[in-house]
């Protein structure tokens, strides 16, 4: 079932994947795409939450609006590029790692599947991958500056899957939704991207 499961993740992950890179060199599709998840996820919630639904109407419309206001303002190819595939390792190593080697399980309450060696070995290798990455390539990026911004990002995808996992159980909602096989809905699959968008636009503002 793990490894069901597993390959189900991992298809539908590349299958997103491909779709961001189809996108990514027109701008405007780019903004349509996220555009058309942000609907999804937003169907999703008014489908089957019912308790705090204003609140987290409110938590998606704050966000999709952080999600405009980058894309229109701020927005910078190279920095959104680093933003995506920071969200997209931590989440996969953090996946894998918390599969294969978790047993210390932590935020019962709140996401009991969440594991310490999860969330460490998504830190350390989303680390390595990408500092290891920039290095190799040269890009003129402050060292210190780009793991400051790296696990900035990390919190942030941690506390937004913890507020997606918490609206979902109260209400009694294993996933979000049965759309996104693997993953479990679309909320479920992009709840770090819509907390971490309205960092990275705060800090594009600062």
């Amino acid at each position: 079932m793990v490894y069901k499961n597993l390959f189900n993740r991992l298809f539908f992950s590349l299958l997103i994947c491909t779709l961001y890179f189809i996108a990514f060199n027109n701008k405007q599709l780019l903004f349509l795409f996220g555009s058309i998840i942000y609907s999804l996820i937003l169907y999703e919630v008014i489908k089957y939450f019912k308790k705090y639904l204003k609140l987290i109407l409110f938590y998606l419309f704050f966000s999709y609006l952080s999600f405009i206001l980058y894309f229109f303002i701020f927005f910078d190819k190279l920095i959104f590029n680093i933003f995506v595939f920071t969200i997209i390792l931590f989440d996969s190593f953090s996946y894998l790692s918390g599969k294969f080697f978790g047993k210390n399980f932590i935020f019962k309450l709140i996401s009991p599947k969440k594991t310490l060696e999860g969330y460490l070995g998504g830190i350390l290798f989303t680390n390595f991958f990408l500092i290891t990455y920039f290095l190799l390539f040269q890009f003129e990026f402050n060292t210190l500056k780009l793991i400051i911004i790296l696990n900035l990002i990390i919190l942030i995808s941690i506390i937004g899957d913890l507020i997606e996992s918490y609206f979902k159980r109260k209400n009694n909602i294993k996933d979000s939704s049965q759309y996104l096989p693997g993953h479990g809905g679309y909320f479920d699959r992009f709840d770090s991207f819509i907390a971490s968008i309205i960092f990275l636009t705060i800090f594009s503002i600062i």
